[in-house]
C-alpha cells in the first residue's frame, strides 16, 4: 500500500516537474489571479486542533486552511461561467500550480471564471471524518461561488467543476452526491454543478478499477463496503446528474482508462449529455505533454453555451 502511495506522489511530482519545465507555453496568456478566498468565513467544518502546517510550493501537503484562487475572465470573451478546478494529487499532495493554476490561466483567457480549490486532504490528525473533508471543501467552493454569482458577474446555472486525477474523483463525488449536503447549507443553496469536466479521472473505489493509493488515503486501507459502494462514483448515477466532458489515455498506467468508460456508460445510460475523449497514447498526466488537449474542451464548453462563440 505505501509503495502505491509513494508511486503516485512521484507521477504528481513529474507532473508538476513537466509544468515547470513548460513553463506555461501550454498557455501563452497573461492572465493573473485577483484574489485568493478563505473557503469559510467561521470555523472550518469536520476539524480537529492538531499541530499539522501546510508545506510546499505549487504542490502543496498537509493543507488545512482550504482556499479558492480566483482568475478572473477575459472581459471582451467573458460568458458569465465559472469552473471550480480541483487538481489531483492522490489525495496525498496536492498538484495546484500544475492541474489547478494552468487549466485556469487557459480558462480565464477564453472568458471562463476560474477558480482554483486548495482542499482539505483527507487526513484523521486534522479531521472528525477525513471521508468527507474533502467533499465537504468541495460543496462549500460550489455554494460560495453561486452565492457571490451577481458579485462577480456570473450567472449562477452555469457553474461547473473541473477535476484531475483523484481531483477528478472529488469533482465527480459532487457531481453524484450533492442531494446530501456535507456543509451549512442555510440558505439551501444548490451543491449541484452545472456541468463536470474529469481529466484522467479516479472514480471508483471498487477493487477492479481503484487507484489504490487514492482509496487508501480516503477511506483506509480497509474500507468497508458500504463507504466503498458510495465513493465508487459510478454506481452513485441518476437521471439528475450533471452533464459530463471526459478525456483519458488508453495507456494509463497509473489510473485505469475503465475509470472513464465505465462512467460514461453510466451517464449514458441515464441519457446524461456525455462527451469522452481518449488518446491512444500519453499515459497519466498526458496534459503536460499535449497542449492541445485542452481545444476538445473548448469546443464542447461553446457548443453548450458555456463559452463564447
Amino acid at each position: 500500500m505505501k509503495k502505491a502511495n509513494k508511486n503516485f506522489q512521484n507521477t504528481s511530482k513529474e507532473r508538476l516537474r513537466l509544468f515547470i519545465a513548460f513553463n506555461f507555453l501550454l498557455f501563452s496568456v497573461f492572465v493573473h489571479s485577483q484574489e485568493i478566498i478563505p473557503l469559510y468565513s467561521s470555523k472550518i467544518p469536520n476539524s480537529k486542533p492538531s499541530t499539522l502546517k501546510e508545506s510546499g510550493t505549487g504542490m502543496y501537503k498537509d493543507v488545512t486552511v482550504p482556499t479558492l484562487e480566483y482568475f478572473k475572465p477575459n472581459a471582451e470573451k467573458a460568458s458569465g461561467t465559472a469552473i471550480i478546478i480541483v487538481p489531483g494529487g492522490g489525495y496525498s499532495v496536492v498538484v495546484y500550480d500544475g492541474e489547478g493554476v494552468s487549466a485556469a490561466k487557459a480558462l480565464a483567457e477564453k472568458g471562463i471564471a476560474a477558480f482554483v480549490l486548495k482542499y482539505r486532504l483527507p487526513n484523521d490528525a486534522i479531521m472528525i471524518d477525513k471521508k468527507i473533508g474533502p467533499l465537504q471543501d468541495a460543496q462549500q467552493a460550489i455554494k460560495l461561488v453561486r452565492d457571490n454569482a451577481e458579485k462577480w458577474g456570473l450567472d449562477k446555472n452555469k457553474i461547473g467543476i473541473m477535476g484531475f486525477s483523484a481531483g477528478g474523483h472529488l469533482a465527480s463525488t459532487v457531481a453524484t452526491h450533492f442531494e446530501k449536503s456535507y456543509i451549512e447549507n442555510k440558505e439551501k443553496t444548490s451543491l449541484r454543478p452545472d456541468f463536470q469536466i474529469l481529466v484522467y479521472p479516479v472514480i471508483s473505489m471498487t477493487n477492479e478499477l481503484t487507484h489504490q493509493g487514492s482509496r487508501d488515503n480516503l477511506l483506509g486501507q480497509n474500507p468497508n463496503k458500504e463507504d466503498i459502494d458510495l465513493f465508487s462514483n459510478e454506481m452513485q448515477v441518476k437521471s439528475n446528474t450533471p452533464p459530463a466532458y471526459l478525456t483519458h489515455t488508453a495507456d494509463d498506467k497509473t489510473v485505469d482508462v475503465d475509470n472513464s468508460i465505465v462512467y460514461f456508460e453510466k451517464l449514458r445510460h441515464q441519457k446524461i449529455p456525455v462527451e469522452m475523449h481518449i488518446y491512444p497514447k500519453g499515459d497519466h498526466g498526458f496534459i503536460f505533454r499535449f497542449p492541445g488537449w485542452i481545444e476538445p474542451l473548448f469546443s464542447w464548453l461553446q457548443n453548450n453555451s458555456w463559452l463564447k462563440k
